[in-house]
């Protein structure tokens, strides 16, 4: 066999092998898509659970989806923070809406002005989706979609209030590419139970948000102490971020119509 002979074949035997990978990629990414796509599903659910302190410790997907299936997503138009009938995003329920997409959609989302986009989110969509848990009637529990940027990612995230839209009841984010050991702290059981029992409102004072992480340890004795949380050791900019972003998500640029709305009972 000459050397244009051997040559040859294992051009062609590299071509065939490249060939049978490619497709054997592309079937199991269409293959295993699906199952993606439901994992992906049921850690919202499980995250949206774990704000509200709805989720058990090593709860199974099935029983994820039961506890879920008692809270009730609506849609929120936070110019005016009413309700908003779900065909205005051409959706048949609330549950479909992907808020995160409609951030990028410029008929379901405008740019922020510089000065209001404390969150460094960039663009503000018009519908927001909320999750609602309710008991023999009455508003239990209200859980927000919240994000903004911290120090090297945007966070994405639930912030979790009682049914007075103004308590804490718990915030979570589930997704975040923050620093281990600094940003990252952000996922550490223990400083997400110093949440609780926080308040976002002076409500004596107004509306305007109060709640902030500080640099540091919250001094407890404090009247202001209700209103701030303990900072990340080493995580300034996170730390920051937090704050931006709860605070522009519980302001006038994002629930605080809504949150009005439901403390005046309309």
């Amino acid at each position: 066999m000459s050397n244009k002979e051997s040559t040859t074949k294992t051009i062609t035997v590299a071509f065939l092998l490249c060939i049978v990978c490619s497709i054997v990629v592309a079937s199991s990414v269409v293959l295993l898509k699906p199952i993606q796509e439901k994992n992906k599903a049921l850690n919202l659910k499980a995250n949206i659970l774990a704000a509200a302190g709805l989720l058990q410790a090593n709860a199974t997907p099935a029983e994820i989806e039961t506890k879920f299936s008692s809270i009730k997503p609506k849609l929120v138009d936070l110019d005016t923070g009413e309700y908003a009938d779900v065909s205005a995003v051409g959706k048949e329920q609330a549950l479909d809406y992907d808020q995160r997409k409609a951030a990028k959609d410029p008929s379901l989302s405008a740019p922020i002005d510089g000065d209001k986009d404390i969150a460094s989110i960039k663009r503000r969509v018009k519908y927001a989706k909320v999750y609602l848990v309710e008991n023999a009637g009455k508003l239990e529990t209200i859980i927000l979609p919240v994000s903004g940027y911290g120090l090297w990612s945007t966070l994405h995230g639930f912030l979790a209030l009682e049914g007075d839209a103004n308590t804490v009841v718990g915030l979570g984010f589930y997704e975040h590419a923050e620093t281990p050991g600094l940003g990252g702290e952000v996922d550490n059981p223990r400083w997400k139970a110093i949440w609780p029992g926080k308040e976002v409102y002076d409500l004596a004072s107004g509306t305007t948000p109060k709640l902030e992480v500080i640099k540091g340890a919250v001094d407890k004795t404090r009247d202001e102490a209700k209103y701030q949380v303990d900072g990340l050791s080493g995580a300034t900019l996170t730390s920051r971020g937090i704050t931006n972003l709860v605070q522009y998500w519980t302001g006038q640029e994002g629930f605080q119509k809504y949150l009005n709305k439901l403390r005046e009972g309309v």
